[in-house]
Parts: C-alpha cells; structure tokens; sequence
C-alpha cells in the first residue's frame, strides 16, 4: 500500500513529489520548508524557519494519523552549519526522549533560499 499524503496544513511540493507517503505502518515526510502554508512566506530568523519547518512536518504527519511523538529518524538540512545550535534549541521543543534518530548536514543551498529543511520517517 502506497498512499501520497496532501494537506493544506503544511505547504504543497515545489516539485515532482507528494509530501508525504503513508505506507500503512510507515510514514515518509518529504522535506519541510518553512513555509507559511497559508502565505508561501518564509520567516528570516533561524530559529522561527525551524520552528516552520516542524510545524509543517507536524502536520503531514497528522494527515497520514501519525505524528511528531511517533518519528523514528529525522534528516536536517542546513543551509549554514553555524544554525546548529539555534536550530537544536527549538528542535529540542518539538521532540521528547528518547529522541528521534538524526542526521545533520550543511548543504549548498535549499529551495526558494530556504535556511533549513526537515524531513522525517515515523510509525503509525
């Protein structure tokens, strides 16, 4: 069972890709950006994009009757390592322990000039 997940609660793809696919045990986030989905604008400050970004991965996977308590492994893109900590601060408010298992890395850019982009895996 492959299901796209769409919902207007978190931006729509800026490309080929659904935002999310639910296998039925396993839900597969595409990466958020901060996007406002209402606005399509994205904060300036690191902190309140990765706060965006979260609220956005938030709601896909509510959409497919997951959520942020149930992410196995996320991925973090950032477009400047130095974000690292201040991205942390508020990744830290969104997830409890034991935390999700992460990846990190420093890009060379990210869509539409994007700071950062999370992306998650989570059960159902």
């Amino acid at each position: 069972m492959i299901n796209p997940i769409a919902t207007p609660k978190a931006p729509g793809a800026v490309g080929p890709y659904s935002q999310g696919i639910d296998t039925g045990s396993l839900v597969f986030a595409s990466g958020q950006l901060p996007l406002h989905p209402e606005t399509k604008t994205m904060p300036a400050d690191i902190r309140e994009q990765a706060a965006q970004s979260l609220e956005n991965l938030k709601a896909v996977l509510e959409a497919a009757s997951s959520g942020l308590d149930k992410v196995v492994k996320t991925s973090v893109f950032l477009a400047d390592l130095a974000d690292f900590a201040a991205v942390n601060e508020v990744y830290a408010k969104y997830f409890a322990t034991p935390f999700p298992a992460r990846s990190c890395f420093q890009v060379a850019a990210l869509p539409l000039g994007a700071r950062v982009e999370i992306e998650a895996i989570a059960v159902k």
